[in-house]
């Protein structure tokens, strides 16, 4: 068992995670081994007094903008894509809520047979309460990806950092699935991110992170304990703040 009591370098974190790796090994849909393995490394950040919320993509069931490349009107893609990550807000809620962690989801669109409203106040008192709050629906608004609604959440929310949780441990040169030769960067600034066009989040996120001077640290969930060992300032990540020297 990971020893939750040494102490933690943030008070209150988001953690965006892509919808695709809720689909584990499957070509498509909600994994539940996949999403109880997630909800077993957010518990423990919640156990280790942490404050956290989540925002989860839904390209593992819809993806907006590739509905839009097949013909469909970007807008209608993407109010499909919205309630995409409602369905994987719902899953980790209830993955989390069976192992005793108190959890509330937030919809940027109502729905309130389903969920909460968004309301920033409300969400703020659940974080302090210790509960963990899913950020679900984007920002409730068209051509907007998760990760331009991850960057405003944590903004909004006051955030120390937004931890990134992908399917590789941090940001490289070039896609490492695809070039062996891609190297990881341990550091970068914000400006370095838009510059090199590297994709670490869409532009407008990152530019939210810079002017609200927030890092983003970029790692792999899918390793068990990654999280934790990350928020520890352990583990291999890649950190993206102001300067390289302050990253």
């Amino acid at each position: 068992m990971s020893d939750t009591s040494a102490p933690q370098k943030y008070r209150r974190i988001l953690l965006k995670v892509s919808g695709e790796v809720l689909m584990g090994d499957t070509p498509y849909g909600i994994d539940t081994k996949t999403v109880q393995s997630v909800a077993d490394d957010v518990a423990e950040i919640v156990k280790s007094g942490v404050e956290l919320c989540l925002v989860i993509g839904g390209g593992n069931i819809f993806r907006g903008m590739a509905g839009a490349a097949k013909g469909m009107e970007r807008s209608s893609a993407d109010y499909m894509g919205m309630l995409a990550t409602v369905m994987n807000a719902l899953a980790m809620q209830d993955a989390l809520e069976r192992i005793g962690v108190e959890t509330r989801v937030q919809s940027a669109i109502p729905m309130a047979t389903v969920c909460e409203p968004y309301i920033r106040r409300r969400a703020q008192r659940h974080l302090e309460k210790g509960r963990v709050v899913i950020f679900a629906a984007g920002t409730g608004n068209p051509f907007f990806t998760t990760d331009t609604a991850a960057a405003l959440r944590a903004a909004e929310m006051q955030c120390d950092a937004l931890f990134k949780g992908t399917s590789v441990d941090g940001v490289y040169t070039a896609d490492p699935k695809k070039d062996p030769k891609a190297e990881r960067y341990d550091r970068l600034s914000y400006m370095d991110v838009l510059a090199k066009d590297l994709r670490v989040m869409d532009a407008s996120a990152v530019a939210l992170m810079r002017d609200s001077n927030i890092p983003i640290i970029v790692f792999s969930i899918k390793g068990r304990g990654n999280l934790l060992s990350v928020l520890r300032g352990e583990g291999t990540h890649t950190v993206v703040a102001q300067d390289r020297a302050a990253a």
